[in-house]
């Protein structure tokens, strides 16, 4: 095999290279509270994310997979890459460059899973407290102005209230009227025609989505 050399006859193996690592925040709405999945670091108890580092022969997607499993029990998550975080002191062990990655899933999803509310975390290790506050903003861009794009609610019919409130967790300082944001909406969803039964009251309408909504399509 030919060995490539840069323009100062250099190897890729003569340069020093850096460990990397995946950090994921999993994020999801318990008891109507944005919260995310957290544990103790075992070194100084400190907060921290679900993370590994990248084994070798192994894509940065299936290293975020084994560390959700081999840490929390949960799998068949699709996490989105956010960005790469390569401060030369972020980690104290040595040279770490971390990808973030973010993943929002239904509650009944991480209900064995240490979910914190993301106002109440307080210290994190490494730059995890940077990486939750990306994850947040970018969560709350995604449902800014199309309905539970990441499909917290599962695919059951749902009440434009319980959509609102949905989305008011995962964003309180949302300042739109309710009747703004049923207008915004109710065009991207479609009325089943059909009514909530078991509720006190007039009964409300039951809606799905119009059409699926992709967390990109979403952020554009």
């Amino acid at each position: 095999m030919t060995i490539y050399r840069d323009s100062q006859g250099k190897a890729l193996t003569d340069y020093p290279h850096p460990s990397v690592a995946v950090d994921t925040a999993v994020l999801a709405v318990i008891d109507g509270v944005l919260s995310v999945l957290a544990f103790a670091d075992g070194r100084d108890g400190t907060v921290r994310l679900p993370g590994t580092f990248l084994h070798e022969g192994e894509v940065l997607a299936d290293a975020v997979r084994r560390s959700l499993a081999d840490k929390a029990g949960i799998e068949g998550l699709s996490p989105v890459q956010l960005l790469v975080f390569d401060a030369l002191d972020r980690d104290d062990r040595g040279w770490v460059l971390s990808v973030a990655h973010v993943v929002a899933v239904p509650a009944t999803a991480v209900a064995e899973a240490t979910m914190v509310p993301v106002t109440s975390v307080g210290s994190m290790a490494f730059d995890h407290a940077e990486i939750l506050a990306l994850a947040v903003a970018r969560l709350r861009d995604d449902y800014r102005e199309h309905p539970d794009p990441w499909r917290l609610l599962g695919d059951a019919p749902f009440t434009l209230l319980k959509l609102e409130r949905l989305h008011r967790a995962i964003d309180p300082e949302r300042s739109e009227s309710k009747d703004t944001f049923r207008r915004l909406m109710e065009p991207q969803l479609r009325d089943m025609r059909k009514l909530e039964r078991g509720t006190v009251g007039k009964p409300a309408r039951l809606f799905v989505r119009a059409a699926p909504v992709t967390t990109e399509q979403a952020n554009r």
